[in-house]
């Protein structure tokens, strides 16, 4: 199984790019985290808001395997604790199959990309910047799968 991150956004800060990479490293060989970048619209085109997110859902689409379970990030989604993400995290293991999460430009997502999605999950009530989200969710799939695995790496 594998947890891929299509992400609109590139050339992030180094930190933001430590952050991530610290956390997919951590991930195990059978649930390995991997992050695809989609180079955001340019602003100076003269498109607008709806056409920008259009342009950035096709190359969202186009990146998008087949078979993967699609999670669309949004703050209108459903909202997880730890012990439920992991939960999910198991019936997604049990059914063989990869996981797409997909964060969006400064837009949002378009509809199109909401609508291929399988499931819509909010990290936050809060308004997170798309870089911070990547280490945010990575650093949720290891906690999730260590929880699985019986490390003690969640209190309560």
């Amino acid at each position: 199984m594998k947890f891929r991150l299509v992400a609109v956004g590139h050339k992030m800060p180094g930190w933001i790019d430590a952050g991530f990479s610290g956390y997919a490293k951590r991930m195990p060989r059978e649930a390995r985290i991997e992050l695809i970048e989609i180079k955001p619209e340019p602003r100076t085109t003269g498109k607008t808001v709806a056409q920008m997110m259009e342009s950035e859902g096709q190359r969202i689409l186009s990146v998008l395997p087949q078979n993967a379970f699609c999670i669309a990030l949004d703050e209108r989604g459903t909202h997880f604790s730890t012990r439920q993400l992991a939960q999910q995290m198991q019936d997604w293991m049990g059914k063989g199959c990869d996981v797409v999460f997909i964060i969006g430009g400064a837009d949002g997502l378009h509809d199109s990309v909401k609508t291929r999605a399988q499931q819509q999950m909010a990290l936050s009530a809060l308004t997170l910047p798309h870089g911070l989200v990547r280490i945010l969710l990575a650093e949720q799939l290891y906690r999730s799968y260590s929880l699985l695995r019986g490390h003690p790496y969640h209190r309560e």
